[in-house]
């Protein structure tokens, strides 16, 4: 999908926004025309704008740190027989538990700050990455494989020339997958205990009955994670053309 497609996409959904609201007739404290949402966001941007650098500061760093927690976690399942017998269902059974239902616990244990939405934004990507890369490192060719040890390469060689140059497009897969996810996590974060934050100014706007605010701060969380997910699809691009 590119810039044209996006901004296509765009018109055509507040096309037939401003369609349901005039054929509909719903109240405005229900479903804001567009034009008092646009109105809202420029007359409330300095608000919006503070609460947009909290979460995305969350999200970037949740991203950076899973994406980063998931590659070593990848790597050692990979390489040994006793992490594959030992992680590996402690992963799998992690996923039997819904990671929102882990928000109230996190916020308890490392508080209201952005500790406890960067630990829920980790902990909603690293599956994802890991279990990409790591079915990436698992499937390598067979022919690189007897190549490598023809060759004479070392393990160490062969796992970072071979296997892990092989698993890249992989990883770039779980790393789109961690783009989309990471707000999710940071956000649920906020709506369980926040001071600051999209998801905080999304829960004091419901609260008070601004839905103009409410839409403006879902559309500016929207967007970035949209211009999150193109800068991660052109970084996982370059790891595929390293492939």
């Amino acid at each position: 999908m590119t810039w044209k497609h996006g901004i296509l996409s765009a018109i055509i959904l507040i096309l037939i926004w401003q369609t349901v609201v005039v054929l509909s007739g719903v109240p405005s404290f229900i479903l804001p025309p567009p034009a008092d949402v646009a109105y809202t966001l420029w007359d409330s941007r300095e608000i919006i704008s503070e609460n947009a650098w909290v979460t995305m500061g969350e999200v970037i760093l949740g991203l950076l740190i899973g994406s980063i927690l998931g590659v070593l976690t990848a790597v050692n399942l990979a390489t040994s027989n006793t992490a594959r017998a030992v992680l590996r269902p402690i992963l799998v059974f992690s996923q039997a538990i819904p990671v929102f239902a882990l928000a109230p616990i996190l916020t308890l244990w490392f508080g209201y700050g952005i500790t406890s939405k960067i630990v829920m934004a980790v902990l909603i990507i690293y599956f994802p990455v890991a279990s990409a890369f790591f079915d990436g490192l698992m499937k390598t060719p067979i022919g690189y494989l007897d190549l490598a040890k023809t060759m004479g390469a070392s393990p160490m060689r062969t796992l970072w020339h071979v296997r892990f140059k092989s698993a890249l497009p992989s990883l770039g897969s779980g790393l789109r997958l961690a783009a989309v996810y990471a707000p999710i996590g940071a956000v649920i974060g906020e709506w369980v205990g926040a001071s600051k934050g999209l998801g905080y100014l999304m829960l004091l706007a419901n609260g008070r009955a601004k839905t103009d605010l409410l839409f403006a701060a879902l559309i500016v969380l929207a967007v970035l994670t949209v211009c999150l997910h193109f800068a991660v699809d052109a970084f996982a691009r370059r790891l595929e053309k390293d492939h």
